[in-house]
């Protein structure tokens, strides 16, 4: 297979591109139209209807790849390689899903998934939402190949609740949906960077009831990151795992730009330090959620999102490679 690597100074008429310009993909990777095969896609969804505060994830993929233009992609230091180099990584455009119903975009969700997944159980796919609530095909169509999976869910909020306004598939039930489908595996899921307030204190024993645990930001004030990581791989151990990571897990001075803030939250440094140090489990599937640009300014949630992204191509790659940067 012939790698394809982003060429961050490509000339044109004998002049060099600059990061601003040149291909409009994610950290301008080719299209997946463009190559035989590949490890890694990245997939759109702008898809927000199931979102019961601020609407406008549906702008999150076009301005997470308008961002990922800043990144140097061709290294990652911490995680200590170069995901591009390694492994072709597609962009696999947006998927065509209709505003007007949430059932029918879940389903054409689901679809494209399955056929950028192809039968092939090794490769990997990240979505860029859009809002949580696509989270649901997505897991659907990793468990297809894989079997329940391990769910590691960065969040704000538990995404367990069971209706809003009678409404049984939005941003904030589409965990409790997966469990009662039993696409999570057995006691193995685990939300980090939980805060504010709850509806009532049942919602709580609910959760617990559903096989999750938790650890909240009061939580990380106490233990650290260390033993928070430490739990998060004690939890999931060797399943396969997927990884949804809502936007507003940070803090609304790191992302302003979403649909439903909550004061209290992770900084972006914390963040990324708590997911490169996820090294080393095996990541099937994952996505981005929640960024809602009209809220952003000056890129500064789009910009994190972006970085999120291309950490977890490069924890995909380093599993795919059976190492570790340690």
């Amino acid at each position: 297979m012939s790698i394809r690597v982003p060429d961050p100074v490509g000339p044109v008429d004998g002049t060099v591109v600059p990061r601003f310009a040149g291909e409009s993909t994610f950290a301008r990777i080719p299209r997946i139209d463009a190559v035989s095969d590949y490890d890694i896609a990245v997939l759109g969804v702008p898809f927000d209807g199931g979102t019961s505060y601020r609407p406008g994830a549906r702008f999150g993929p076009l301005q997470v790849r308008t961002s990922s233009r800043h990144l140097r992609p061709a290294f990652h230091v911490e995680l200590d390689v170069a995901p591009f180099g390694a492994l072709q990584v597609v962009d696999a455009g947006d998927v065509a899903c209709t505003p007007f119903s949430i059932t029918d975009a879940m389903s054409q969700v689901e679809k494209v998934a399955r056929d950028v997944r192809g039968d092939a159980p090794e490769r990997r796919l990240i979505s860029i939402g859009g809002d949580h609530t696509i989270a649901y095909p997505l897991i659907k169509s990793a468990v297809a190949q894989h079997g329940p999976v391990a769910l590691v869910h960065f969040d704000a909020h538990l995404d367990t609740w069971d209706t809003y306004f009678s409404t049984p598939l939005t941003h904030g039930t589409v965990f409790r949906r997966c469990f009662e489908e039993g696409l999570l595996a057995e006691d193995k899921s685990i939300h980090v960077g939980i805060r504010g307030p709850i509806y009532d204190r049942i919602d709580l024993r609910q959760d617990r009831d559903f096989g999750f645990r938790a650890i909240r930001c009061s939580d990380l004030d106490r233990i650290g990151i260390d033993e928070a990581v430490a739990q998060v791989k004690e939890r999931v151990g060797d399943t396969p795992v997927y990884l949804s990571l809502d936007i507003d897990v940070l803090d609304p001075a790191f992302a302003p730009g979403t649909g439903t803030p909550e004061s209290g939250g992770l900084s972006s440094r914390e963040l990324l330090a708590l997911l490169r140090r996820l090294d080393g489990l095996n990541l099937v599937g994952a996505d981005v959620v929640e960024v809602a640009p009209a809220y952003d300014h000056a890129e500064v949630t789009t910009v994190a999102a972006a970085t999120v992204v291309y950490d977890i191509i490069a924890l995909m790659t380093n599993q795919a490679l059976g190492r570790t940067a340690g």
